[in-house]
């Protein structure tokens, strides 16, 4: 009787031990992939020009890197979130190796953990994790050869960076 006390303490110990594991482990199925827009990127012929006019009839609050809009974050509406517009000369490279007009920079989270999956997925990846107080950021290509930006946002050093050039947000 005791033999069979103790075998079952132990089977239920590791049902429970499995379950709890199984439970607490994010599996890379449940890796959160793409949470917002970050930015948005385009070529234009001048973009000092470009950014004077959306200040002047659609007033965004513009800086000399393009503007950035302010919200509030949909999982914590108590935390802040941002987004950059910015337009780039016509001639800029940083698009490459894409040749489209345009680039989109999407917030995720636990960047390297998202990059590892990409890889295993067969994702074409551009350049290597940069890593800044702002935020972390690497380069990857779309099946159709559009360059993507992911960006691990810190969302709190990213405002004081635009507090410190004097910049201000668009709301």
């Amino acid at each position: 009787m005791k033999k069979i006390f103790f075998a079952s303490c132990i089977l239920a110990s590791f049902i429970l031990g499995f379950a709890f594991k199984s439970a607490t482990e994010k599996k890379s199925d449940d890796l959160k992939r793409v949470t917002g827009i970050g930015g948005i990127f385009f070529k234009c012929k001048d973009p000092k020009k470009m950014r004077e006019w959306y200040k002047d009839h659609l007033g965004l609050n513009t800086n000399e890197y393009g503007a950035v809009f302010e919200w509030y974050q949909g999982a914590d509406n108590s935390k802040k979130g941002f987004s950059q517009w910015s337009p780039f000369n016509e001639k800029t490279k940083y698009f490459q190796p894409s040749e489209k007009d345009f680039m989109i920079n999407y917030r995720v989270e636990n960047l390297e953990k998202l990059v590892e999956e990409l890889k295993k997925e067969g994702v074409t990846i551009v350049d290597k994790v940069d890593t800044y107080e702002y935020g972390k950021f690497v380069h990857i290509m779309d099946v159709e050869g559009n360059k993507i930006e992911l960006w691990e946002p810190n969302d709190i050093e990213y405002e004081k960076l635009g507090k410190s050039m004097g910049s201000k947000t668009t709301k």
